[in-house]
């Protein structure tokens, strides 16, 4: 009750108004006015400042001294396991009443609209900030920068390519923001860039002091499919793939490996010496060098075909020693071919040195060499008349090349094709490829070519066919091709002959036709252009002999003129060795007169 006695009443109470229920004096809306303006002046889409006033752990509940308190998630405090009632924490107004009458605040949004200012002061003012790599995702990483989740790729861990992203998980490291997407709000951070600046400084204070010839230590940073970079220690060099060893090297892998620690001689940069060239195989003494001064030409050699192509292949008979057998000495054929027809990569071969130039390293092997030329006993093998099987290489208007081995060639002529055929085009008798049996006529051992006949492999029939052919003859045969200027007759003990249309007229006066079969009589035989003329018309004219009747006294001139004709039509009709007629029309004239 003491307490009560140091109560005082108001002065300026009035109460009349209290006690009579009436506020006339001050109107409802003056005294919600009153009651507004104790109350903080808010918006929404603001951070503000709150306090805490309970907290569970489901829920914070924060007053901003607004006329309803918001309730907060407590898992947007999970960072802040210490949070207590009375402390201090900005929160976002996302709405100052909702359906329910409820104010509603986010504390995670109001960092993130916090930690995206300091972004993009961050990146303004080119700052080092904290970041803690949460987790891979495709490409790079993503990191906690601020409670913004932002990416990091790959290419901007380090200065060094990347291999094991993994080892950085769960690592807080320094990064400096390089992009910003305002729209979408992606943030992309760099750790590459803090340390390129503190790089540049020491490449320029490396490269300073650079001089060609000079060997430094470096290690493997990277292998490609065209040489080898290696860090000298804040500046790169690359070593093209000719410059790993004196001998070929297909893949870099086979001379080096990833992080391997190697000396290198620098070799050449450019003005700005940015480029730096650096070799390997310099540091070692060339093979051709170490090439025994005992081997000469005429020597053999054994090796491994490194490398194949159209003209040769190269051989390397120990590594950085190289020597080219062209295609023209893999064999004594004359016939250009591929050198793939003869080698691959990887075959061991022996071969013989050609030639060796060790001023200029160049070397020429030959492998035909390991076999007898078979020209230098061409005469032996293939004797003049000697009788072989070839094969057919190609064909000519003028006759066939055929093969007798590797590196012998010979000709068929086109006449030495067949005693009694007529043969146009060599591709009528054979084709390429198919074997056929030969006669050596000739041997040119300067040019490397054999003449080759076909047809001596028989007895010329002609020399038969002159003793049964005689002039006057009649021998049957049947008609087997007709054309414009006469036919062709097959005759029945060999051989063809040829009649004009005036002598293919039958004794009923018809034409004779394709496939008759008829006797012909022999008006012509010429062995040594094989032609034979024939005549059907005389078979059965010459053999008529005239009645008195079909003879009418004629003058002596007329007689001599009858002869002298009959004589023309005979030497046009038969040959001139027909020596018998000609003797019987010659007494006949002389009688006559």
């Amino acid at each position: 009750m003491s307490d009560l006695k140091n109560v005082q009443p108001l002065s300026d109470f009035n109460w009349d108004e209290f006690e009579n229920g009436s506020s006339a004096s001050v109107s409802k809306q003056d005294l919600e006015k009153a009651y507004d303006e104790t109350l903080n002046k808010i918006q929404e889409h603001q951070v503000v400042e709150g306090t805490v006033i309970a907290l569970d752990k489901k829920e914070v509940v924060v007053n901003i001294g607004y006329k309803s308190d918001g309730i907060i998630p407590a898992s947007e405090f999970r960072y802040n396991p210490d949070l207590k009632v009375g402390d201090k924490v900005e929160v976002y107004v996302e709405n100052q009443e909702d359906k329910k009458g409820q104010l509603v605040l986010s504390h995670r949004k109001a960092r993130l609209n916090k930690s995206w200012d300091k972004v993009n002061e961050a990146l303004d003012n080119g700052e080092i900030i904290q970041g803690y790599i949460k987790c891979r995702t495709k490409g790079g990483m993503i990191v906690d920068v601020f409670g913004i989740e932002a990416f990091l790729p790959g290419s901007q861990i380090d200065v060094h390519p990347i291999r094991d992203y993994d080892v950085f998980v769960g690592k807080t490291m320094e990064f400096k923001v390089v992009k910003i997407n305002q729209e979408f709000r992606n943030v992309v951070v760099s750790h590459k860039a803090l340390i390129e600046a503190e790089l540049e400084a020491q490449k320029k204070e490396i490269i300073s002091h650079l001089e060609k010839g000079q060997v430094l230590e470096g290690t493997v940073k990277n292998i490609t499919s065209y040489g080898v970079f290696v860090d000298l220690g804040g500046v790169d060099g690359l070593i093209h793939i000719t410059d790993l060893s004196w001998g070929r090297v297909s893949d870099p892998h086979e001379v080096v490996s990833l992080d391997q620690k190697i000396n290198v001689v620098i070799l050449d940069f450019d003005e700005d010496k940015k480029r730096i060239a650096l070799g390997l195989k310099q540091l070692t003494p060339h093979p051709w060098d170490a090439l025994s001064p005992d081997l000469k030409v005429g020597d053999h050699v054994k090796g491994k075909v490194v490398v194949i192509a159209d003209y040769g292949a190269f051989v390397e008979i120990q590594p950085g020693v190289e020597g080219l057998i062209h295609v023209s000495e893999m064999s004594w054929s004359q016939h250009l071919r591929s050198a793939q027809e003869f080698l691959h990569v990887g075959d061991e071969v022996e071969a013989v040195i050609l030639t060796l130039d060790r001023d200029e390293r160049k070397m020429s092997l030959g492998i035909k060499q390991l076999k007898e030329d078979p020209w230098e006993s061409i005469e032996t093998k293939y004797p003049i008349g000697s009788k072989h099987t070839a094969k057919v290489r190609n064909f000519t208007n003028f006759g066939i090349f055929v093969e007798l081995e590797e590196g012998v060639d010979g000709l068929i002529h086109i006449s030495d094709l067949s005693w009694t055929k007529k043969v146009k085009h060599p591709s009528e008798f054979t084709s390429v490829g198919a074997e056929i049996e030969v006669v050596v006529l000739d041997i040119d051992k300067e040019n490397r070519r054999l003449s080759l006949g076909h047809k001596q492999l028989e007895d010329n029939p002609w020399d038969t066919y002159e003793t049964i052919y005689t002039p006057g003859s009649v021998h049957e045969g049947k008609i087997t091709q007709m054309m414009d200027k006469g036919a062709v007759i097959t005759l029945n003990e060999g051989g063809e002959g040829f009649a004009t249309p005036k002598h293919l007229v039958k004794e009923d006066g018809t034409q004779a036709q394709l496939g008759e079969e008829l006797p012909f009589k022999v008006i012509e035989f010429v062995k040594d252009t094989k032609r034979i003329i024939l005549s059907h018309s005389r078979t059965f004219e010459e053999g008529k002999d005239e009645t008195p009747a079909a003879k009418p006294a004629r003058k002596h001139t007329a007689h001599k003129a009858d002869s002298a004709a009959q004589i023309n039509n005979v030497t046009a009709g038969t040959s001139l060795g027909d020596l018998n007629v000609l003797a019987d029309l010659k007494a006949k004239m002389e009688k006559g007169e």
